[in-house]
């Protein structure tokens, strides 16, 4: 059944296009499809255009293009949207993750009195939600899967992932009764059915399973990686994440410091339609790619 994009203004300078009310891999590669294409079309009057994990909003100039035509622009892309493949060309990446840090079990004990089972860790209460026996099995399924960059932003270069699993086993766990006040910078959260990392220490209300010594944001540009952006990451990265312990950890941390960093990043095409036909096939050469020579 196709999704009815709903479009509304948003004041005199945005269009608001909902591709629809709850994420799932059509609406996001409905959305990312159609961001391509708008931006390709170099329409005079459309000004930026950013991705969400399910919608995207157009900003635009009204002294340069009126909203109805806009709007119709904007209706004939996303059909041509929609005729195209649902494929695209990404980077896979390797980010390695510290699973049950000593800093993200501090902070969680800080603020017990705002969970949702004080006496369980986040990892117990997520294994627990998601029917699983311990918290290492948890921590398998986790990392086991890839996950798609499903929209990046918030707060500047947090991205948020979606797993690259079927709907049926996703993994899902509410974020936190009350909001904390901190949360460690780099801190993998999960809420709902999306992952994020912290890119900047914070305020936050997301379980927290783990933390990573790969920076995902940086002002000063002072990583190679980056390749001269402040945003490592971008709407349709693949992440696949790698569970180390506290000496790999300092290492890396040590190299990040040094700019001596490099995280594994492959190049691969990415075709949804290939992915629902076999999801633990299409994984599992996902990851080869990612580990090949």
């Amino acid at each position: 059944m196709r999704m009815e994009t709903r479009f509304s203004f948003g004041g005199d300078e945005h269009l608001l296009c909902e591709c629809s009310e709850e994420m799932s891999f059509e609406a996001f590669f409905k959305a990312i499809n159609s961001v391509e294409l708008i931006r390709e079309s170099n329409t005079k009057g459309i000004l930026e255009v950013c991705g969400g994990n399910a919608a995207y909003l157009v900003k635009f100039d009204p002294d340069l293009i009126h909203p109805n035509q806009l709007l119709e622009i904007v209706k004939e892309l996303e059909i041509k949207a929609l005729s195209s493949a649902p494929a695209i060309r990404t980077r896979i990446i390797e980010v390695p993750v510290y699973y049950d840090d000593p800093w993200t079990k501090e902070t969680m004990h800080v603020f017990r009195d705002r969970h949702q089972e004080p006496s369980m860790t986040d990892l117990e209460y997520a294994a627990k939600l998601n029917g699983l026996a311990t918290v290492e099995d948890f921590i398998s399924a986790h990392h086991g899967s890839p996950w798609f960059v499903s929209q990046v932003g918030f707060v500047c270069g947090v991205p948020w992932l979606y797993q690259l699993v079927s709907r049926e086993n996703q993994i899902e766990v509410p974020k936190y009764v009350r909001p904390r006040t901190d949360t460690p910078r780099h801190t993998i959260g999960h809420g709902g059915c999306f992952a994020a990392i912290y890119a900047v220490r914070g305020a936050g209300g997301y379980q927290m399973f783990g933390i990573t010594p790969m920076p995902i944001f940086e002002p000063d540009n002072k990583f190679t990686y980056f390749d001269g952006e402040m945003v490592f990451s971008k709407p349709g990265d693949i992440f696949k994440f790698k569970p180390i312990e506290k000496d790999e950890f300092k290492q890396i941390e040590l190299a990040v410091e040094k700019d001596d960093f490099e995280p594994l990043i492959k190049q691969v095409e990415f075709n949804l339609d290939d992915f629902l036909k076999d999801i633990d096939g299409y994984n599992r050469n996902l990851i080869k790619e990612l580990y090949a020579n």
